[in-house]
């Protein structure tokens, strides 16, 4: 090891250090820099290297989140700790960052969980890379054998060479394998998809219900007992989703809310109720809007970013989340972070179209029109792309653009505002212009500029997943080739070889939508006719996220990618396209599932 060539400590003692550091201890407060524990912590900067050279300093980086339980410890505790500030204060240049803040960071380094400690050699390269708390022990002598010896340790490992599938879409061997993973990993006993964390892997739920929906009854009851099992990660008190559970049960819980876990929640089991209509996955949704709006919603009508593991900083939460509403607001509330991102406010959007969409109940949509109009008018750059937070330097990553380019679509399909799905359009291109990997590549990359002049730009794969579905979706909107050619782009990066092996039920997703073109709804009527805008809810409510929803009213013109031609009707009606036919007009809302088997037959 490293260390131990290093500073030659007893191999016993060694492993006492490391086992302390993946041990349960106190814990601190993510914000109190300075004047809390005197460490001169500055942020990621693109001259940082450059500073580094100059003062012949090694960088630390302690990408950390504000609701972390276990960056609280590492503040309160380690970085506390007497001997490690001196030792930061001579040879460091010590870097914090909120990973929430910067998802450029945050990809590159998501595999470590939150805390990650990265050390840097003053050329950028990194030399060390740490999961999780580390005590004061064993900090210092990571540190001290790095000042020794600032050459890469086991831990660094090369970069992965790229390689580009030949193919927009997975080979026969690559299919059968991810479709034999996506049973191998799933835990028949506890529920839902791993083994030791459990929470609602919501790519592969979304997956088993689609399968179930193909008549799958297998999947269909992998879906329904892991939305069963996640049940008991929804705070009965509050509501929202605590972000998981350890030690491979859903008892052992952490208690932070995460923005991403509330969104992917409610769009989960608002898929499923679509599908099954359990008046227990509707409850689930009013939990998680229950907790977005009492905790997470600003005055203005967008959302804050997550809520705090602990109520006081350093301490496990178990016995305060078991309290009522009264005896826990009377010891303190767990703190928000009132940061306002584009990411993060359009995954809420996304969450609250799918609920209105499953449930038809108006305050889903107007949460969701309010939220998107704040990004629209706050968070906007020109192009059609999106800032991250307020800095005019925040960015541009990818995430936001490609974020609020799914709410605008999920919005127009349960609106038909042609203005939303313009919108969609001028963020697809706003990404393809700006985050498309190189000629020889493939995929889109998480930012558009090198991170501190060191590491170029790299595609993530939950990115990559979720842009193709949303180019390919987009494709049927619109009609225009380059949409369809963004979705194959990113494809043949989900489909090179360095990720093949492993696990991933999104792009499994990907592969089938692009395999097939969506059912198409169009109700044919005046938007001012209530029998039509009766139909169009029915529409909208019928299962399933790979569809496509447009509606005719010959007041606005054609629609944008018109396949199909309707007839005139004096009454309003909705048709059910397939790539190859049409059904026989619906007159009313109860038609619409019986339009759509007529033509998936």
């Amino acid at each position: 090891m490293h260390i131990i060539r290093r500073v030659r400590f007893p191999a016993s003692l060694l492993f006492l250090l490391f086992a302390i550091a993946s041990t349960a201890l106190p814990k601190p407060s993510f914000a109190k820099i300075k004047e809390k524990d005197g460490i001169n912590w500055v942020g990621w900067s693109d001259d940082l290297f450059e500073r580094s050279k100059k003062e012949k300093k090694l960088v630390i980086l302690d990408l950390e989140a504000i609701w972390c339980h276990w960056c609280h410890v590492m503040e309160e505790t380690t970085y506390a700790n007497a001997k490690v500030k001196a030792l930061l204060a001579k040879h460091f240049i010590a870097v914090r960052v909120d990973q929430d803040a910067r998802p450029d960071l945050s990809a590159r380094y998501e595999d470590f969980g939150w805390p990650a400690t990265i050390l840097f050699a003053p050329d950028g390269k990194e030399i060390a890379k740490r999961a999780g708390y580390i005590p004061p022990e064993a900090m210092l002598i990571m540190l001290q054998a790095f000042v020794d010896d600032p050459t890469p340790g086991p831990s660094i490992s090369p970069e992965e060479t790229a390689v580009v599938a030949e193919g927009h879409s997975l080979s026969k061997e690559t299919r059968a394998n991810q479709e034999r993973l996506f049973k191998a990993a799933y835990d028949k006993k506890q529920g839902s998809w791993g083994f030791n964390q459990k929470f609602l892997n919501w790519n592969a739920t979304e997956l088993a219900i689609k399968k179930a929906a193909l008549g799958d009854k297998e999947a269909e009851d992998m879906a329904k007992q892991t939305l069963e099992a996640q049940k008991n990660l929804i705070d009965p008190v509050w509501g929202g989703v605590y972000q998981y559970s350890t030690g491979g049960v859903w008892t052992e819980k952490h208690f932070e809310k995460i923005m991403q876990f509330q969104a992917e929640n409610m769009k989960i089991y608002s898929l499923a109720y679509a599908q099954w209509k359990d008046p227990s996955y509707k409850s689930s949704i009013e939990a998680i809007a229950k907790f977005l709006n009492t905790f997470l919603l600003s005055p203005e009508g967008s959302y804050y970013t997550s809520q705090d593991a602990d109520v006081v900083q350093g301490k496990h939460s178990d016995d305060y989340f078991k309290l009522d509403d009264k005896a826990r607001r009377k010891k303190g509330i767990p703190r928000i972070d009132k940061n306002r991102y584009a990411r993060e406010n359009a995954w809420v959007v996304q969450a609250m179209t799918s609920a209105y969409a499953a449930t038809g109940e108006d305050q889903y949509l107007a949460a969701a029109i309010k939220a998107s109009d704040w990004v629209t008018k706050e968070r906007s750059i020109s192009g059609g792309g999106f800032k991250h937070g307020e800095s005019e330097k925040d960015g541009p990553y990818l995430g936001d653009t490609l974020a609020m380019g799914q709410a605008y679509l999920a919005l127009y399909a349960v609106t038909a505002d042609r203005a939303l799905l313009q919108r969609a359009v001028s963020a697809a291109d706003f990404i393809d212009k700006n985050f498309r990997a190189g000629p020889k590549a493939a995929g889109y990359l998480s930012s558009k500029s090198m991170l501190a002049g060191t590491f170029a730009p790299a595609p993530n794969l939950d990115e990559n997943i979720n842009l193709a579905r949303f180019s390919n979706l987009l494709f049927h909107y619109s009609g225009e080739a380059k949409h369809q050619e963004m979705a194959r782009f990113a494809m043949r990066y989900l489909a090179s070889p360095q990720l093949s092996d492993r696990f991933s039920a999104g792009t499994l997703l990907v592969d089938l939508e692009e395999s097939v073109s969506p059912i198409h709804i169009t109700v044919v009527g005046k938007k001012a006719d209530p029998a039509a805008k009766a139909l169009f809810l029915a529409a909208a409510a019928y299962p399933g996220t790979y569809k496509r929803m447009d509606w005719l009213d010959i007041a606005e013109g054609p629609l944008p990618n018109t396949q199909a031609q309707y007839p005139t009707l004096k009454d309003a009606a909705a048709f059910a396209c397939s790539a190859t036919r049409c059904s026989l007009p619906a007159r009313n809302p109860a038609q619409i599932a019986e339009r759509v088997a007529q033509i998936s037959k």
